[in-house]
């Protein structure tokens, strides 16, 4: 097979979906692997480790998306690249089709297969594909968000963890998934005092037992949400329903309840936010106010860190991808139900549930399309 690493295009959007290493990996298993100059250089790969790995260079992208029978992204194809998408390919990548209603359109006009990794999941509902990103993303929104409550950057002026005798930041996590978790590890360590809100009581009880004694936990209610929001320094968006749009949880006129100059990370942009005044910013651009609380709103938070991020999220994606490779899409996902469910488009029908959903769009199961 063909396979295709395009360089990505998205605004700082710095990773890359291959490294060298799969590139070698992938050649000696018979395939073909097409690479677009610089695709890996701001991670930290470039052009000549994967010619090392026998990779060919390609000078475009539309030599690359031409020729690739399989491409493999980290973001969901943009305007630039919806031309260059074809029904007799599969894109492996993150595509968010529930957050981007002409993307869905698009790719469904398409007729290629569209995998997303944010949907592969586990029979233990894991979700392997974004768990490494979603990792990146909550120990970073801490970073961001102890830097915005800066005065100099327009926020109250609160060292995150204090200093004896003064109090420290109140850190509020909605949703206690892999995000919420790594956030409210990377806060405590700073020395907040973090509340995760969650409506997961299993959830809330092991991340009781295994979280610092300056965490706590609360179940998740529109009173408890109201109530934490009010005395929150920093409140951070983790939530997420797979595949589908992020509830609203925090409504535009709560933010009149908030501390002027408070920090609001939504790291469930992607998916649409689970704050209602949350719109997709860039790491060029990445902030903005409302009602005098700061929203950061990156949609690729761990693009500012590729180098680790490439890393994590290429253990995570290479299996799948040489498995795609050997065995073609439809066998794959015959072969392993967890792939299968990353499917989320396939030759012009929406085969996940959720995407239809949110677009009120027909549903074929991809066991009927299949067949």
């Amino acid at each position: 097979m063909i396979v295709g690493v395009p360089k990505e295009i998205k605004a700082d959007e710095s990773r890359v979906a291959l490294v060298p290493a799969g590139a070698t990996a992938l050649v000696a298993a018979g395939h073909t692997v097409c690479v677009e100059r610089d695709a890996g250089l701001r991670s930290g790969f470039p052009d000549d480790m994967y010619v090392a790995a026998g990779a060919e260079m390609l000078d475009s992208a539309d030599e690359v998306w031409g020729r690739a029978e399989l491409i493999v992204k980290v973001k969901e194809p943009i305007e630039p690249e919806y031309a260059r998408m074809r029904r007799d390919q599969v894109i492996f990548t993150y595509f968010h089709f529930a957050a981007d209603e002409r993307l869905t359109h698009r790719t469904l006009e398409s007729g290629c297969v569209a995998i997303a990794y944010e949907t592969v999941q586990l029979p233990t509902g894991e979700l392997p594909l974004l768990t490494p990103m979603s990792e990146v993303a909550g120990r970073m929104a801490i970073q961001q968000a102890a830097k915005n409550l800066e005065r100099v950057a327009g926020g109250y002026g609160i060292l995150l963890g204090g200093v004896p005798g003064v109090l420290p930041a109140e850190v509020v996590i909605l949703g206690g998934g892999v995000v919420g978790a790594n956030a409210a590890t990377i806060a405590a360590g700073f020395g907040a005092h973090v509340t995760v809100l969650d409506v997961n009581l299993p959830r809330l009880r092991y991340l009781a037992e295994v979280m610092p004694a300056n965490v706590d936990t609360l179940y998740s209610n529109r009173h408890s949400i109201l109530e934490q929001i009010e005395r929150a320094d920093v409140v951070i968006g983790a939530v997420l329903v797979p595949g589908g749009k992020a509830p609203k949880l925090v409504r535009h006129d709560d933010l009149r309840r908030m501390k002027d100059g408070s920090v609001i990370v939504d790291v469930a942009v992607d998916q649409g936010g689970c704050v209602e005044s949350a719109r997709p910013t860039t790491h060029n651009d990445p902030t903005y106010t409302v009602h005098g609380v700061i929203h950061y709103c990156v949609a690729n938070m761990p693009g500012a860190v590729p180098r680790t991020s490439t890393l994590a999220l290429t253990n995570a994606t290479f299996p799948y991808v040489l498995r795609l490779a050997n065995r073609g899409w439809k066998v794959a996902c015959d072969e392993d139900p967890d792939l299968a469910l990353g499917v989320n488009i396939a030759e012009g029908q929406v085969t996940y549930e959720a995407v239809a959903q949110a677009f009120d769009l027909g549903h074929a199961p991809l066991e009927a399309l299949s067949a």
